[in-house]
């Protein structure tokens, strides 16, 4: 008897392990996009703020990063397990008030830079859509998902006021997770090489319609 309890005990372990929801996985061995803080200065790691403050890059950064999150909260679902989805709305809850005032650096960036107020406002426009425009990656969406996922993970556990410290951290690891990359473990198998290109972020290369001239396209 004894024996056959311990069979069926073992049973319902293998049933309940079997049932547990696994984390994602896209890769046996993920690609390394890991890189190091920024702040906010770097060629390609936000759009051209000219004479911006410290103060401003870094609400800029926090922003950036809150901008590619909300994109991989639409783009990522295909993954369910990747929560990008639900980590983008509890960022939005949990640290409401950071963001709001990373916004207000903005517009006060722009209201500085543009004395008429109906410039300001349509320049801060125009920067938000090409942040956000500037996540956009098709070829590596897989990578880019993933890291979202991980930064979202990251951000749910960094205490109130501190989200600008993981923009700085993670943003330029996010903007690293736009280009193509495949499986580690075995690369011999995923892809032709391809030499991928982001999405260029200087102001020479969209129009006044938010589009993204021919001469600068991918």
């Amino acid at each position: 008897m004894a024996g056959i309890r311990y069979a069926v005990a073992l049973a319902i372990g293998v049933i309940g392990a079997v049932a547990t929801p696994a984390s994602a996985q896209l890769f046996l061995k993920s690609p390394n996009f890991t890189d190091v803080p920024v702040t906010g200065s770097e060629p390609g790691v936000l759009l051209p703020l000219p004479d911006a403050k410290p103060e401003e890059l870094r609400a800029a950064m926090l922003w950036s990063m809150r901008a590619g999150l909300n994109v991989a909260a639409l783009q990522c679902q295909f993954e369910p397990t990747l929560l990008t989805l639900n980590q983008y709305n509890y960022l939005l809850n949990d640290h409401d008030d950071e963001l709001a005032r990373a916004y207000k650096a903005l517009e006060n960036y722009f209201k500085r830079k543009n004395k008429n107020p109906k410039a300001a406002m349509t320049a801060l426009d125009q920067y938000g859509t090409r942040t956000y425009s500037g996540f956009s990656t098709v070829r590596g969406q897989l990578g880019f998902c993933l890291t979202a996922s991980r930064i979202g993970r990251a951000a749910l556990f960094t205490p109130t006021g501190k989200l600008g410290e993981l923009a700085s951290t993670r943003l330029k690891e996010f903007r690293n997770s736009l280009l193509p990359a495949g499986e580690q473990q075995f690369p011999r198998f995923v892809m032709p090489s391809y030499a991928g290109r982001v999405v260029p972020l200087e102001s020479r290369c969209w129009d006044k319609k938010n589009s993204l001239k021919k001469q600068c396209a991918v």
